[in-house]
């Protein structure tokens, strides 16, 4: 079935869910003429294709180039841009990095940064939580948790977002990207080798796997570089979603504020409400049959996340935010082999600030209306002012 949806269309950027879901009623797999690939919006397609990597391969790139043609701006990931057994030794690797044993001292200094941040927050008593709460806790514990130096993270999220723009087409917001990334490219590509980092962090850790032969040096540049281009943009905007939830149900947040042990589950349904990497891309390796579609050999299918995580199908009542829903299940960590590895860092930082959010307000208001970030391939909010009133 063919559907006259341009789902970067930045009037579709700015209100995506109707789109979203003009894609998943219309069949379980539709082909989208504006980019002349195909897209599925389905929870139980989506969680299919995620898991057979045989058939939909991720060696094309998960954006909508193909890579395999020279189109990538960057050198492939040997993560997100490989399948087994290419993308097993370094999946192994990053599995050991960050077991819950190897993050353990990590939690001691997210609680700590968390107070902090919080308690900054709430002395202003009005703050734009997208970047006062959502922003600065992630730029500051991942980067310290990598390993990296103070000086010149102000390129950490320009070159993250060219990064998520250039997954989309070569419109307005990938020119833009590229305009600010600036010396973003040079300073991830210099903070990448071994000598830039700490030896206390996750970078020297992925590097002393190198040194015992598991990977090689170059891939192990190539996995921190994986911390520095997809671990942050997506936590800050998953951050800044659950605020502007919570802030607007203040049954929810007095849930919270009651037990901040529920931090977890609103961050799982802050995610699954506002998928904050709404979509990514798989190419199939054979003709495959959808439903009536028949998608060719070397076509690309978008995984249309954030409509999968609204499928009435799956979820009662899927466009409501409630922090005690069970939100496992979800797809915006992905599944199978490439379910996201960075996921276990970004639980922790979400239940140590939104803990601490939680223990030191009585009450989240807002303080304006939020406003929508514009992206190719990321969801969330550029603003979200809101009011606290400390318990």
């Amino acid at each position: 079935m063919e559907l006259d949806v341009d789902p970067f269309a930045l009037d579709v950027l700015a209100d995506p869910v109707p789109a979203d879901t003009a894609i998943r009623e219309a069949a379980p797999a539709v082909w989208l003429p504006a980019h002349g690939v195909w897209a599925t919006g389905r929870h139980e397609e989506v969680s299919a294709v995620f898991r057979d990597w045989g058939t939909w391969t991720s060696t094309a790139g998960t954006g909508l180039a193909d890579i395999r043609r020279g189109e990538g701006w960057r050198p492939p990931s040997v993560l997100l841009d490989a399948d087994p057994p290419a993308h097993t030794a370094a999946r192994r690797v990053m599995n050991r990095v960050l077991a819950p044993r190897a993050l353990a001292d990590l939690e001691a200094r997210f609680a700590e940064v968390a107070a902090a941040v919080v308690d900054d927050a709430v002395v202003a008593r009005e703050v734009d939580a997208a970047v006062a709460l959502g922003e600065r806790f992630p730029m500051t514990v991942l980067p310290d948790a990598v390993g990296l130096a103070v000086e010149g993270r102000e390129h950490l999220l320009p070159y993250a977002a060219l990064n998520f723009e250039s997954m989309g087409p070569h419109n307005a917001l990938r020119a833009e990207a590229e305009r600010r990334a600036g010396g973003a490219r040079e300073y991830v590509a210099r903070q990448v080798r071994r000598e830039a980092l700490t030896d206390d962090g996750i970078g020297a850790a992925i590097y002393a796997f190198a040194d015992a032969g598991d990977i090689t040096e170059a891939d192990a540049a190539l996995l921190v570089r994986s911390f520095l281009s997809a671990g942050i943009d997506t936590t800050i905007l998953a951050l800044g979603s659950v605020v502007h939830e919570l802030a607007r149900r203040p049954d929810q947040w007095a849930a919270l504020h009651a037990d901040p042990g529920l931090a977890r589950a609103a961050f799982e349904e802050g995610l699954r409400l506002h998928t904050p990497s709404p979509v990514i891309g798989r190419t199939a390796t054979r003709r495959v049959v959808i439903g009536e579609a028949e998608v060719g050999a070397d076509q690309k299918l978008l995984l249309m996340l954030g409509a999968a995580n609204r499928d009435p199908r799956r979820w009662d009542a899927p466009d409501t935010f409630d922090l005690h829903r069970r939100a496992a299940g979800h797809t915006s960590f992905g599944a199978g082999v490439h379910n996201c590895v960075g996921q276990v860092i970004a639980r922790m930082e979400a239940e140590a600030l939104l803990g601490a959010l939680a223990r030191r307000v009585a009450r989240l208001e807002p303080a304006g209306e939020s406003t929508p970030r514009l992206s190719n391939w990321l969801r969330g909010f550029s603003s979200v002012p809101v009011r606290l009133v400390p318990a």
